[in-house]
């Protein structure tokens, strides 16, 4: 009789082990599925790491995220990169979103998906006050610094068809800087955003602002081509929108509205 029952009490436990090693992590109560985002994390206000404090990486782009996921069930992992390397990142597989401040070019369509626009900035030109630099056809004959694979690169090009200038890029944005206080740089392009708190700390900095072709204007997601989060980050980025939730975002890391 003994026998019987330890076999019986054998088989159901068995029986239960290989219950539980067919479920997946996402079966079980509380687990959620984490989504990679890349960025990089040197775009205060969108994204940056205030090292005297933690490593982690933080700002709007960031808080974006973390809501937008979470309304779909996701949790996020954040990734930084150089700003050059995000678009690989989604066609390699190492991410499955890039949230960076980037600007939806025809150029960057070709390769991968963008949700709607979530914010609109434009570019600014600073150099030192001592410049005489006030307008793009003061650049003529200057050195310009830009980020590597930004949209500013982009325009550096665009402005160069008609007023002569060297472009050169560095990979962050604090790099611009540096080379800009060292005087191997006489101006850079950066977003006006992003340029605000550089300004504050630079008393001997001076900036103007560039027009932007409409099309090419603002902020958006990056997806892998033919994602099915496209659709569903839309879906919740449009009620944001709606209920004031993004604007609350942008009033919190921008302290104005948009």
């Amino acid at each position: 009789m003994k026998k019987a029952i330890i076999l019986f009490i054998t088989t159901l436990v068995f029986a239960a082990v290989l219950a539980g090693c067919g479920k997946s992590e996402s079966d079980n109560a509380g687990d959620k599925k984490t989504l990679v985002m890349a960025t990089s994390a040197d775009y205060a206000p969108f994204e940056y790491i205030e090292s005297d404090k933690s490593d982690e990486i933080i700002g709007f782009d960031v808080d974006l995220a973390k809501a937008l996921a979470g309304k779909l069930g996701y949790e996020i992992e954040v990734k930084d990169m150089d700003f050059g390397g995000l678009i690989q990142s989604l066609k390699s597989g190492q991410a499955d979103f890039v949230l960076a401040g980037m600007t939806p070019t025809e150029k960057r369509k070709k390769n991968v998906d963008f949700s709607d626009i979530y914010y609109t900035a434009q570019h600014m030109v600073i150099s030192k006050k001592d410049s005489n630099i006030a307008a793009v056809e003061d650049l003529e004959g200057k050195t310009v610094g830009v980020q590597l694979g930004s949209i500013q690169e982009g325009k550096a090009d665009e402005i160069n068809k008609t007023v002569s200038i060297k472009v050169e890029n560095r990979n962050r944005i604090p790099e611009l800087i540096q080379e800009l206080k060292a005087g191997r740089f006489d101006a850079i392009i950066i977003e006006d955003t992003v340029a605000k708190g550089y300004l504050e700390k630079e008393a001997d900095l001076t900036n103007f602002t560039m027009s932007d072709d409409p099309e090419e204007a603002g902020s958006a997601i990056a997806f892998p081509k033919d994602s099915e989060l496209t659709e569903k980050f839309n879906q919740e980025l449009k009620k944001m929108k709606e209920n004031g939730e993004l604007q609350e975002l942008i009033v919190k890391w921008f302290g104005g509205e948009n």
